[in-house]
């Protein structure tokens, strides 16, 4: 008996190809996003957030998270700052099932609809606009932070504090920057 052996022809390769691929593809992962309805990525940031208006926090919703994500932080700092990075806000703790803060977040430790406000370098619980010197124009990057834990409780809530709290649980981030200038 003679066995003849003929070579794999192009159709087959690619089959085995997409089958491996198939078998082995992991599934895709959503990833974490940030935006805002009320600053546009790498535009100014308009008066209504700033120092020059009422110092609103603006909306934010955020999307893509890990689905072990147990709880998210918030941090909003000016790298342009004259004296180094120059915190506007920090918010942590904020609940797993919560993808969104509105417009206006009240400028107390308690978020409304859950949540903390940590102590921006302001020395204030909440949101402070952009207020930098005249002359130069700041960037501000607003992180988000997806977490495998909500942190524990942190007397006076600054960002090194709760910085510090978040390593080695962070499963995701994403972030976005707006500018401003006086």
């Amino acid at each position: 008996m003679i066995i003849t052996r003929s070579s794999p022809n192009r159709k087959s390769i690619v089959l085995i190809g997409v089958l491996l691929f198939l078998a082995y593809a992991r599934p895709a992962h959503a990833q974490l996003s940030l935006a805002s309805s009320d600053i546009t990525p790498g535009a100014a940031i308009g008066n209504d957030y700033a120092c020059t208006g009422a110092h609103h926090s603006p909306a934010l919703a955020w999307s893509g998270a890990p689905q072990s994500t147990k709880s998210f932080a918030l941090i909003v700092d000016d790298t342009d700052a004259p004296g180094g990075t120059f915190i506007h806000w920090i918010a942590f703790n904020i609940p797993a099932g919560v993808n969104s803060l509105p417009a206006g977040v009240p400028q107390t430790a308690e978020i409304p609809g859950g949540g903390s406000n940590g102590i921006n370098s302001f020395g204030h619980y909440g949101y402070n606009g952009p207020c930098p010197p005249p002359g130069k124009t700041h960037h501000y990057h607003f992180h988000i932070y997806a977490l495998d834990s909500a942190l524990p409780a942190v007397d006076n809530a600054h960002a090194d504090a709760i910085q510090s709290a978040m390593q080695g649980h962070v499963l995701a981030t994403a972030e976005f920057a707006g500018t401003f200038e006086r």
